[in-house]
């Protein structure tokens, strides 16, 4: 195994827990910005992981679809999906419970579009620039090692990004689909349990995929805009 695909992958691990990280204080400080501070005084408006980690979808699982391919076990590989522990929301401290309540849940996938846009921004910057630096390996090294960061941080969080709003407890999207249904379905919804972690494992990276291919395939293709020379 290369040293340099080792290498990626824990870039790539690292910046997963940064980007969910990132996703939870987005959440927090919204639902602070609009009236609970259920989540402030839990400490939860930090980009500090230990707040956040949830030890199966932020560590056990991300590790097994990053690092598995890379000792034999492809079975997990695709998409990266993962989650962190769930921001605590009171809704009942909102003044407008569907509208505050929607917009702290679209805080979470909105920051991990902003790190995305980052990403991309970076990318295109060193695209632009690259033609006219020196030529000393260390440049070049130190620009490479920019650009495979920026490229994961734009695959990670536009990961992240769909895989939130898929409509399963406890993801973000199942907080918006929730406030659709009767009361009767509702109960049903949010019982669905072991039922609804096992429908992210088996479809969640299949459908991350489905939407992630054309969706990269319109920000390469805005990339090479920038292609230097």
């Amino acid at each position: 195994m290369p040293a340099s695909r080792f290498l990626i992958a824990v870039f790539e691990f690292v910046l997963l827990i940064f980007s969910l990280s990132f996703h939870e204080c987005a959440h927090a400080w919204m639902a602070s910005r609009l009236g609970d501070q259920t989540a402030r005084m839990q400490g939860r408006i930090t980009l500090n992981p230990m707040y956040h980690i949830d030890p199966f979808g932020t560590l056990i699982l991300p590790a097994m679809m990053i690092f598995g391919p890379l000792f034999g076990g492809g079975a997990m590989s695709g998409f990266l999906i993962g989650w962190a522990k769930p921001t605590p929301v009171i809704t009942r401290n909102f003044k407008n419970l569907v509208r505050d309540d929607t917009l702290v849940t679209l805080a979470g996938p909105v920051s991990n579009l902003l790190l995305a846009f980052i990403g991309f921004v970076g990318l295109a910057v060193t695209m632009m620039v690259q033609g006219n630096l020196p030529d000393q390996d260390s440049v070049v090294s130190n620009v490479q090692a920019l650009q495979v960061l920026c490229q994961l941080a734009i695959n990670v969080n536009l990961a992240l990004f769909f895989f939130n709003l898929l409509p399963l407890p406890p993801l973000d999207g199942s907080r918006i689909v929730r406030h659709f249904l009767p009361y009767g379905a509702l109960k049903a919804y949010d019982g669905m349990g072991i039922f609804s972690l096992i429908l992210m494992i088996l479809f969640g990276a299949p459908i991350v995929r489905f939407l992630m291919e054309p969706t990269l395939g319109l920000v390469y293709l805005a990339l090479s805009h920038f292609q230097a020379g």
